[in-house]
């Protein structure tokens, strides 16, 4: 005969009797969407945010600083070199080619969807480019979906006229 015994989860002295602080919810609770505003006077015209001051307080200098920072990039400081020339010449966005497959775009969507994965199977599509089409499908189906449920709606509200 086995004795099976439980764990009892118990504290340590040094935790007996503690109470977690009641978590104070965020924002004024009384206040609903839609409500009258708590604040209706709202922000002071005129008031000026942080960021804004320290952008206008850098604003005279900011000549004498780009030198210093293109000055460091010629002696070969690399940081520099690299913040400089992020403002000169940005990366690069990655471009996709244009594709040729055949795709019948009046073929039901689900027919469309395996043109599209047969287009990838083959290597004639790229994965990343077959999926931007899938999710263009995707996109043109929920939009036909829509169209199409108002235009019944439409039919049934003419019906009950």
């Amino acid at each position: 005969m086995s004795e099976t015994t439980t764990a009892v989860a118990t504290q340590p002295d040094w935790m007996k009797g503690f109470q977690p602080a009641p978590v104070k919810p965020k924002g004024n609770p009384a206040w609903v969407r839609g409500g009258k505003s708590p604040n209706p006077a709202g922000r002071p015209k005129g008031i000026v945010d942080r960021r804004t001051k320290v952008t206008q307080a850098l604003e005279g200098d900011a000549p004498a600083i780009a030198r210093v920072v293109v000055d460091a990039a010629l002696e070969g400081d690399l940081q520099a070199a690299s913040l400089v020339l992020s403002r000169i010449a940005p990366t690069l966005r990655a471009q996709s080619q244009p594709v040729c497959f055949a795709f019948d775009a009046s073929a039901p969507l689900a027919r469309q969807m395996e043109q599209v994965l047969a287009a990838i199977a083959s290597g004639e599509v790229p994965p990343d480019v077959g999926q931007q089409i899938i999710s263009a499908v995707e996109a043109l189906g929920s939009l036909r979906a829509v169209e199409d449920l108002e235009q019944r709606i439409a039919q049934l509200e003419e019906k009950r006229a």
